[in-house]
């Protein structure tokens, strides 16, 4: 996906998580982190914390975050192993389980830990992959959000 490319569709996840009350739709209008991880990705694993922080750091300030599983091995089709990870790392935000690619094709994605950040009109505004893409997300955010970076 290139900067500037419109937020694709949420459709197509094979279970969702945490959506209670959650309607993509209510995303329009506010900045936007899709964070995409896997349960077999130890990267993913080191992330998690700082990533639900973002969650509720930045909810006063309007950020939505959105976790996508995004399967990279067979094992990881095992949704009982997401749910597992959902617990143990505290993840509050919504999860949507991408066991067919649906969103990994309609995001363009390739990687796990990926992150795709969206500016308040649905906007692609920064994209990265990896431990050292996860660098500058925070930055990223705080600038897309015009606060002090912390």
């Amino acid at each position: 996906m290139r900067l500037k490319t419109p937020m694709p569709s949420l459709d197509g996840a094979t279970e969702w998580f945490n959506d209670e009350g959650f309607k993509p739709e209510d995303l329009a209008g506010h900045p936007v982190l899709i964070h995409f991880w896997a349960v077999s990705c130890h990267i993913c694993h080191e992330v998690m914390d700082e990533v639900v922080s973002y969650v509720h750091a930045y909810k006063d300030h309007g950020l939505k975050v959105v976790g996508i599983h995004m399967p990279k091995q067979e094992s990881d089709l095992d949704v009982g192993k997401v749910k597992k990870d959902i617990e143990q790392y505290n993840i509050v935000q919504p999860v949507a389980v991408d066991n067919t690619h649906a969103m990994t094709d309609a995001f363009e994605n390739q990687f796990v830990p990926a992150f795709f950040l969206f500016d308040n009109e649905g906007k692609l505004v920064y994209r990265a992959a990896g431990d050292k893409g996860f660098k500058n997300v925070k930055p990223k955010i705080e600038d897309l959000l015009g606060i002090a970076q912390q």
